[in-house]
């Protein structure tokens, strides 16, 4: 009943108010993976509702929303930019392209190779690369990659030749999406069985878990980024480094739309936040729009500080 009321507030709330100053047409990304989703949805709500934007969001992933920077100008916004993943997005901004607007992940991202702490608990060894591939078996003889499109699949796929998997006889099983890859993790735990596998954090998965993320050796700055691209001709052997997160905007759309790009500067959230929320939302059963409205509506005063004073004075209205 709870998760119904919830759908129709959001339901109730998309539609914005014809008293509103109208801030154009914008377009935001929508992510395809959860926390993205939720974020996307957040920003939706706020400039619909606080600002009279006329909001279209724009299905995408890693690569293909920079790609669309890059040679459309567009979208306008795109939460939840994993950089480390995306390294055309620094030449579009040092050429002024785009724009960082926010760290959305205030404490950064996370980005490893995991396996279960029970797993670590009977076999330390399992802690690092050397020792999974030494003895695949005992994970289960498969990584677990990332879906295509998403900006880890590059880089996972390099590293999988760099560490030679197959030499190993480790078996890469590349996942439709995120969900069939947080599901075969969640799997695995509640079973007490082998799991090794691509994790980003944060997501419910991992908040739910406790998993050890792999010795991977030490990150090298020049490695990686060659690991990140598709034609990479010496893919070696590279941690992930830690992952910046980003609101990213257009340059046209922050001159056009100031006050807008104000508010996408300022919505933030903790990791543990992010979490915490994954978790209610897969604990419900909930969309990416109930998610949203149940963290719009628990942290009402973390809100109002991300919006301007007209924008507050309609979202007061509204989120009692």
């Amino acid at each position: 009943m709870k998760k119904l009321l919830l759908a129709g507030a959001f339901g109730a709330f998309a539609a914005p108010s014809v008293a509103m100053a109208d801030c154009g047409e914008v377009s935001v990304a929508e992510m395809n993976w959860a926390s993205a989703s939720i974020i996307t949805k957040i920003t939706e709500f706020l400039m619909v509702q606080g600002y009279g934007c006329e909001v279209t969001l724009v299905p995408s992933a890693t690569t293909t929303a920079v790609t669309s920077l890059a040679e459309n100008n567009e979208p306008d916004v795109v939460p939840e930019l994993w950089v480390n993943s995306a390294p055309l997005y620094n030449e579009l901004e040092a050429a002024g392209k785009a724009i960082t607007a926010a760290n959305v992940f205030s404490d950064g991202g996370t980005e490893a190779w995991f396996v279960p702490d029970y797993v670590v608990a009977e076999h330390p060894e399992l802690a690092t690369i050397d020792g999974i591939l030494a003895n695949p078996e005992l994970v289960g003889g498969r990584f677990h990659n990332c879906p295509d499109g998403w900006g880890c699949r590059i880089a996972n796929d390099n590293l999988v030749k760099a560490f030679d998997f197959a030499g190993h006889g480790m078996e890469v099983f590349n996942h439709g999406s995120g969900e069939t890859l947080s599901a075969a993790m969640a799997s695995a735990y509640e079973n007490k069985e082998p799991f090794f596998g691509y994790m980003y954090g944060p997501t419910a998965v991992l908040g739910r878990y406790p998993m050890v993320a792999v010795d991977m050796g030490p990150y090298d700055a020049e490695i990686h980024a060659c690991n990140q691209t598709v034609d990479c001709a010496t893919p070696a052997k590279s941690s992930y480094p830690a992952a910046p997160v980003l609101t990213v905007v257009t340059s046209d759309f922050a001159e056009r739309n100031p006050e807008v790009f104000d508010l996408v500067s300022k919505i933030s959230f903790t990791s543990l936040e992010l979490s915490q929320l994954l978790a209610w939302q897969a604990d419900n059963g909930a969309s990416s729009e109930e998610a949203a409205v149940y963290y719009l509506m628990g942290n009402k005063d973390n809100v109002m500080s991300w919006v301007s004073e007209d924008a507050a004075e309609k979202l007061s209205a509204i989120l009692k």
